[in-house]
Parts: structure tokens; sequence; C-alpha cells
């Protein structure tokens, strides 16, 4: 049996499993994927583990994106972004990908959602954040970001070609712009917003990359204020698409992970 899985710190939140194993049921790939919670500061000997207990591919989130690629070989795009969700084993050393800029834009694309020539204003400065900056920037979009910690953002748009950064008071550029991208953790397991509901507009899209709750307060509110909105569940599924792609060359099942992801969310908000 094959393993494979997610590192992070925390996991808990992860609905990764039941996509993947509906996936593998659907290939008739007989595999688990597991979840797995170093401590913030093991992840080098996650990545040695891993490989010893010959696990043929990792999943990468929160705090561990640009950590990991000191330990593996970054391919091109995850270099030129610089972080890494996403790692084969089956190469030595192994590879690291970056699928989060193919779910950033592969949600858009499914809403039908045309992003070149358009403002977007992404907040945050993090993995996310970065994966969101390039799949607008090599999409056509003008972006800004804004970040509580203003030199991170600085840092961050000083990489993605043509973006502009600042603090969180610069967040009111939203008033003017096509797209809001939250690539923060504000709004998970709460009712918190990262932006003000009076910055929000009809003339806007609004892309939440958190994905519990599904449906979380700016999504609500920018759907009040008559925006189009995307919630993070697509990122996730999208990610998970290409990351499965990666791993075991063949055609993922979209569908089937979509509902058994939708389920899985729709069945922990009910609980």
């Amino acid at each position: 049996m094959d393993v494979y899985g997610l590192i992070g710190n925390p996991v808990t939140h992860s609905r990764s499993p039941p996509m993947h194993e509906a996936a593998y049921d659907a290939r008739d790939i007989t595999a688990r994927y597991v979840t797995f919670e170093p401590s913030k500061d093991a992840v080098e000997a996650a990545i040695d583990g891993a490989a010893a207990l010959d696990i043929k591919g990792l999943n990468v989130t929160i705090p561990f994106k640009q950590a990991v690629m000191e330990y593996i070989d970054p391919d091109p795009l995850a270099g030129r972004i610089g972080a890494v969700n996403t790692i084969d084993f089956e190469t030595e050393p192994p590879t690291g990908y970056n699928t989060d800029i193919d779910g950033v834009q592969r949600a858009f694309d499914h809403h039908d959602i045309e992003l070149n020539g358009t403002e977007a204003v992404v907040i945050g400065a993090g993995g996310v954040a970065r994966a969101a900056a390039f799949a607008l920037s090599d999409a056509g979009a003008s972006i800004h970001i804004a970040n509580r910690t203003e030199p991170k953002a600085t840092q961050l748009a000083q990489a993605v070609p043509g973006a502009t950064a600042g603090g969180l008071q610069t967040r009111d550029r939203v008033e003017s712009a096509d797209i809001l991208i939250n690539a923060t953790s504000v709004g998970m397991e709460s009712t918190e917003t990262p932006v003000p509901q009076t910055h929000l507009h009809p003339n806007l899209v609004v892309f939440d990359a958190v994905y519990t709750p599904v449906e979380t307060t700016l999504l609500q509110q920018a759907e009040a204020a008559g925006a189009t909105t995307i919630d993070g569940a697509w990122m996730l599924l999208f990610q998970g698409v290409t990351a499965f792609e990666h791993w075991t060359g063949e055609a993922a099942p979209v569908e089937v992970m979509n509902a058994a992801l939708r389920e899985t969310l729709w069945d922990r908000l009910r609980g």
C-alpha cells in the first residue's frame, strides 16, 4: 500500500484526506492519505523520516511551505514562487512543486473570471499569498499586497512583477479593485473578516482561501454587497487535483474529489 499525506502544524483542520482517498478509490489505487504534525523546528527530520518510510508524496501546509525548500529540489515554478506545497519522493532528491498556483488559477477559471487587465488586492504575505500573487500576475492582473507586517508585503511585492505593497491600511484599495483575495487565516473558525465590509462593492470578485467554514463572514458580506464570491474549497480541490496527478501520473477524478471534499466540509458544519 502506498502512503501519501500532509505535513503542517496544525493539521487538525485539514479536509484533504477524504478528498484524496476518494480519488484513490475511483482510480483503483491502493493507497492511504494521512496527516503528520511535526514540531515547527523539525521540518528536516520530517522530510528525512518520510523518505526513510517510503512515503510516496506529501502535501505541505503552514508553517512549512517555505522551510521545506532547503531540503528538497523545487521545480522552476516553485523556485520562482519561493514556496512548496507538494513533494514527490519518487525522485532523488525529492522534487517540490507549488500546486497552490494551479489551485488559484483553476478556481478563477471554474467561475469564468477573466483576470487579464484586472486590479487585484491580496491580503497576506505568506505561502498562499505568494501563490495567489504569482497566479494573478502571470494572468495579466495588477497586484497590490496588503499585510499586517508591511516589510513582508514589500519583500513579496519585489518578487512579483509589477506588484506594489503596503500595510493593512492600504486595504482601502479594495474599493476600486476588481479582485480581492484573502490569503490569511482570518475568518477560519471565527466571524472575523480581513477587510471592512464598507470596502466591498458589486463589481468585486472576492476569493477567500479559508475553507473552514466554507461560507466565511467575508464571503457572506461580499455576497450581501452584490460581489461575486469564490470559496476556498475550490483552491483546495484544484491544488489537490494537480498534486494527485504529479504523484500518480493519472488524470484526477475531479468531480469525485469535489464531492468528497464538499461532503466532509458540510458534515463538519452540520456536526
